[in-house]
């Protein structure tokens, strides 16, 4: 591990603390994994950038529908992302992290087309891709779906979700926390 500590100063293992919800040793261990994606990219370079690709060759961004988005909201630029986004990423996906913010990061993920709001559009992406995309749910059982999540959680009645009333269905959910979680 120390030959990992030598690429950050003290100064920058704090600030990365105190931005974080993880301890150094939480951070060493997170740049560890992200060298582990890329070695010959990573190596000694700590402002080294990877692909979307390689960030989806971490196991458990592998395997979730909505590695993709993920990788999407917390890269900084050009889908790219550099350690600094994997720690954010990795943060909010922390047992650590607060719910509110767990529950800004899900909507922006399930925000789609990027409007501020999760949509019939939007919310027929998400059911898609919680139930593979070759599920046994038809156009009329999705359409369905869609209404009862509008009627349930649409407290305005405008057809869409707000982060608000988002983050109210979330607040009633006593399992997302358990959820919305990556582990290091």
């Amino acid at each position: 591990m120390g030959q990992v500590k030598s690429q950050f100063t003290e100064e920058e293992l704090q600030d990365y603390e105190d931005l974080t919800y993880f301890t150094k040793k939480e951070i060493l261990y997170a740049h560890k994994k992200f060298k582990s994606l890329a070695p010959e990219k990573v190596g000694h370079n700590k402002n080294a950038r990877l692909s979307m690709n390689k960030i989806l060759q971490y196991p458990e961004l592998r395997v979730n529908p909505f590695g993709d988005r993920i990788c999407k909201v917390f890269s900084s630029q050009n889908g790219e992302i550099s350690f600094e986004d994997f720690l954010d990423m990795m943060s909010v996906f922390s047992d650590a992290a607060p719910k509110s913010v767990k529950a800004e990061h899900a909507f922006r993920i399930f925000d789609f087309d990027g409007d501020d709001m999760i949509g019939k559009n939007d919310l027929k992406q998400v059911i898609q891709r919680l139930t593979g995309y070759n599920n046994a749910l038809g156009d009329s059982d999705i359409d369905q779906l869609i209404t009862n999540i509008l009627e349930e959680a649409d407290l305005d009645d405008d057809g869409a979700l707000s982060f608000a009333e988002f983050e109210h269905i979330i607040d009633k959910s006593s399992d997302f926390t358990n959820s919305f979680r990556i582990r290091l």
